[in-house]
């Protein structure tokens, strides 16, 4: 690739391990000079790492304006499912690979819905709508606002609304955009299990969004699977000194890590199986009505 493109081998930097020492601070103001720089990790990676869901079978997600899914893999696989292959994090002697799926609006079609309807609350102001209802009255939305993301990756897809009745309001439009969360999860956390064949046995979750707790018990429902919630809302910030205290050996091993206690919150499904099916049947449609091309094979 350093060929096709004409890019010399000297510009590129280093290929370096997650945790190791990069150098030190020079000082400025309160930081002062000679703090090890002892990780570099990007945010979502970071947050696998702070849940410490090292071993395959484990699947996290991270709830944003966009939102994040992950699971451990032992080597790289080629995702036949619309997945990235990623490493999510290094230590020396240890690479750990990960399958990624990106979701591109999920939180921002919250805020989006907040604008639509003019909410000066925002975001929090159309969750506060949503939880005054106790279903979406089968309302769906499908925010794909710029485009759908994994594990679909249509740039034609459009976003709509569909299922109104003389008896929706807004505070159902507002639960349905809320739900669209989870179902997009949903459809990912099915292809990296099917791709990664495991049968994950939770999800745990991060994030902003993750903050609702009517969203987690809803994605437990339409899973079928238990959700743990980090109590942190700094997930990555923890995930990424965990990494540099290991580098300068604050702690000592990965196993370690692994047993320090974690503060969670755990969500149980609680919805039946044939009104779990009945909800994803209506989303699938809903997804096949913005979508300009055959929904993936396994997801349709």
């Amino acid at each position: 690739m350093l060929n096709i493109f004409g890019i010399p081998e000297a510009w590129l930097p280093d290929v370096r391990a997650s945790s190791g020492i990069f150098g030190s601070t020079a000082g400025c103001g309160k930081l002062a000079a000679g703090v090890p720089v002892a990780s570099l990790i990007g945010d979502s990676h970071a947050a696998l790492f702070g849940h410490a869901a090292s071993a395959p079978g484990a699947v996290k997600a991270t709830y944003g304006t966009g939102s994040s899914l992950m699971t451990p893999v032992d080597s790289p696989i080629a995702s036949g499912r619309g997945l990235s292959t990623t490493i999510a994090w290094s230590v020396p002697g240890c690479v750990r690979y990960a399958l990624e799926g990106n979701i591109t609006n999920t939180g921002g079609a919250v805020q989006w819905l907040a604008d639509f309807l003019g909410l000066a609350g925002g975001a929090e102001e159309a969750a506060t709508l949503a939880a005054s209802v106790p279903d979406a009255c089968g309302v769906y939305i499908v925010p794909a606002l710029s485009r759908l993301g994994a594990p679909h990756w249509d740039a034609g897809a459009r976003g709509l609304i569909c299922g109104l009745t003389r008896g929706a309001t807004r505070a159902h439009v507002a639960k349905a955009t809320l739900d669209a969360i989870a179902y997009q999860v949903f459809d990912v956390f099915e292809a990296l299990c099917q791709d990664a064949e495991i049968s994950a046995r939770a999800l745990y979750a991060d994030g902003g969004a993750s903050r609702n707790d009517r969203l987690m018990q809803f994605q437990a429902d339409i899973l079928g699977s238990p959700v743990i919630r980090a109590a942190s809302t700094d997930l990555s910030a923890i995930g990424a000194a965990w990494l540099a205290g290991l580098a300068i050996g604050y702690w000592k091993s990965l196993e370690e890590l692994e047993g320090l206690p974690r503060q969670t919150a755990r969500f149980e499904p609680k919805m039946t199986d044939t009104r779990r099916k009945q909800l994803i049947r209506g989303w699938r449609d809903a997804l096949g009505r913005s979508t300009s091309k055959p929904l993936a094979d396994g997801l349709g």
